[in-house]
């Protein structure tokens, strides 16, 4: 059952005696790890103390900032963010309990024994008391009233181990009387008193010290070189911390799908690929016969609308009609405009400026600022995040490569000045009949202001209503917003499937018309383009099915490499965050190597030291 709190638990990370860590998302769509202390724990003496005094010393000292918790809760908790790694492992770790990771790929071993130091315990008779906080036992957390007192069966607890924190639970002090235990007088004995010399003891136990040593040298370095050898050809090093700040996705699948569900899956793989697209057009109204300017000013229109990468060198599919409006169309708005201007003047009637624009459409036209030139025209693109009216970085200057007509499809192929894009894949053989079931993507925005709005990439789980047997193309039951024209729709393996437009046919003009992936294969071979999603969108692809699969350290390594090579892939970082936070950092494998080394070295050491000092002894006697 998961815990109660402001959080989206995606998953179980761990577990111990005492609480369980988890995965989780907050409000924003930011991964956290959330060590969860269990509630009949918590109301045991102590435990909540101790809890909350650990986290506290932990942020303090021990370079471990949270980002929220609440102690006062029934089952007090604390969420650290996912960047810095397994929070919540380290605090259970921390509190001296034993902690269990949840396996990703197949289930643990027994762990070995823990090694004692000092001599061994006693463990027949009465239980022995416990120093700290109890060590844990098999299964869930035991209540118990007042003070945790001793386990019987419990693991001894390791010399030298944590002590008990201010405020947290300790079990009495531990004393032994020998006033009881039989007197026994040596000169009683029925032996002699007097005995012959014994020979030379073997040094039996030295020598199992030597080679306890000397194994355990040869255990620590293995594993320590096995660690570092981790950072080999087929691992990712340690991603570095990074300079600028990356770049915020346009879609959060986990949001906007049900965590580790297929529908996110498709997302996560759909979305790196979508484009935010702006064309810019700029031109003066003439008339035909003299060239005379109508206005001396000239007017300027920006279409914006959505787009998705099929070719990671930056080759774009859209729809047509915005980056690539007809002269009519520009003309026709460009009358518009005049017709305000002169309604404002009074020199025309609200209710004449239909009439004024019809009037003029066959006498006037839209050029450049020259006759007989044509418009100003600029075309931007914005993958992630976009912003109206922005013509600098991080948006993409592009130009219409070719494009189709209204009964060819609608399409146009743009290409952006900007390779190593994310790109989607293709798909021209699903079966598209009524009923079936896809997604539907698209740019939109809640902003009023058109200007400077900012424009994100919304999605909907969209049906397919009806389907015209003889242009294939199709429609959907949602609109994903009037900026979603040239946006996609995409079945459950996250491949395109069609292009939204404009549904004329109803009285609001709805993006729910969806033009076949056919159309655009035949725009693709026209203009002699591949549907391509090169090598870091393959290698995206696999740490998607790595992290669905449960697989987080191959996940977060692949996650790295794409961050790397394809920076403009906003979902791999969001998604290497995530696989860190549920424990899959792979390169904190390599934290350890060093100590481990520099201990297995230490003992190397110790251990022939003492093989000399036996032999030099021996020699000696």
């Amino acid at each position: 059952m998961q815990p109660d709190g402001p959080y989206r638990y995606t998953h179980l990370l761990g577990g111990s005696p005492v609480g369980k860590a988890w995965a989780a998302v907050d409000g924003q769509g930011r991964f956290v790890t959330v060590a969860v202390l269990d509630p009949t724990v918590a109301a045991a003496q102590g435990w909540r103390e101790a809890f909350a005094a650990i986290t506290n010393n932990l942020a303090q000292t021990g370079g471990m900032p949270f980002v929220y918790a609440d102690f006062s809760a029934a089952a007090p908790w604390v969420a650290y963010p996912a960047e810095a790694g397994p929070g919540a492992e380290r605090l259970f770790r921390a509190l001296g309990v034993d902690y269990q990771p949840v396996p990703t790929t197949a289930p643990a071993l027994p762990a070995p024994p823990q090694p004692v130091s000092g001599p061994p315990q006693p463990v027949s008779g009465g239980p022995q008391p416990i120093s700290g906080p109890p060590v844990p036992v098999s299964g869930g957390p035991q209540p118990v009233s007042g003070a945790p007192g001793p386990v019987s069966g419990a693991p001894l607890p390791v010399s030298g181990g944590p002590g008990p924190v201010s405020g947290a639970p300790a079990s009495p002090g531990f004393e032994t009387s020998f006033d009881d235990a039989p007197q026994h007088d040596p000169f009683t004995a029925p032996v002699r008193r007097i005995q012959p010399s014994a020979p030379p003891r073997r040094q039996t136990g030295l020598w199992v010290a030597i080679a306890a040593l000397l194994l355990v040298a040869a255990i620590g370095g293995g594993a320590g070189v096995w660690a570092i050898s981790a950072s080999g050809p087929d691992s990712v090093p340690p991603t570095p911390a990074p300079t600028v700040t990356p770049p915020t996705p346009g879609l959060k699948p986990w949001a906007a799908a049900a965590p580790r569900s297929d529908q996110e899956r498709a997302l996560a793989i759909a979305a790196p690929s979508m484009v935010f697209l702006e064309a810019i057009v700029t031109g003066y109204v003439r008339g035909k016969q003299k060239n005379d300017l109508l206005h001396p000013d000239p007017f300027t229109f920006s279409r914006r609308c959505s787009g998705v990468v099929v070719n990671d060198d930056g080759h774009v599919i859209t729809n047509a009609q915005c980056v690539q409006p007809t002269p009519d169309i520009l003309l026709e708005h460009a009358l518009r405009e005049l017709a305000k201007i002169r309604v404002a003047k009074g020199d025309l009637k609200t209710g004449d400026v239909q009439g004024y624009v019809r009037a003029r459409m066959t006498t006037t036209s839209f050029t450049g600022s020259e006759a007989g030139t044509e418009p100003e025209a600029s075309l931007q693109g914005q993958l992630n995040v976009a912003t109206g009216d922005l013509t600098s970085a991080p948006a993409i200057s592009g130009s219409v490569v070719r494009a189709v007509t209204l009964d060819e499809g609608n399409l146009a192929l743009v290409k952006l000045d900007q390779g190593n894009l994310p790109a989607a894949e293709l798909n021209a053989s699903a079966t598209i009949a009524a009923g079936t079931g896809l997604q539907a993507l698209g740019y939109g925005t809640t902003d009023t202001d058109y200007r400077s709005a900012t424009y994100t990439i919304q999605s909907k789980p969209a049906q397919v209503t009806e389907v015209d047997l003889e242009s294939s193309t199709y429609r959907i039951n949602d609109d994903v917003g009037a900026s979603s024209r040239g946006g996609v729709v995409i079945d459950p393996q996250g491949r395109v499937v069609g292009i939204l437009d404009n549904d004329v046919l109803q009285p609001e003009r709805p993006n729910r018309l969806v033009v076949p992936v056919s159309r655009v294969n035949g725009l693709l071979s026209a203009a002699g383009v591949d549907n391509a999603v090169g090598e870091p969108g393959q290698i995206y692809r696999d740490a998607l099915d790595a992290y669905f699969d449960g697989d987080e350290a191959q996940a977060a390594a692949k996650f790295a490499e794409v961050v790397d090579r394809s920076p403009t892939n906003a979902l791999a970082e969001a998604y290497r965050e995530a696989a860190v936070a549920a424990g899959g950092d792979e390169p904190s494998r390599r934290g350890w190597a060093v100590p481990v080394l520099i201990a297995a070295g230490v003992a190397l050491i110790g251990g022939i030291a003492a093989l000399v000092l036996v032999r030099i002894r021996q020699k000696n006697t």
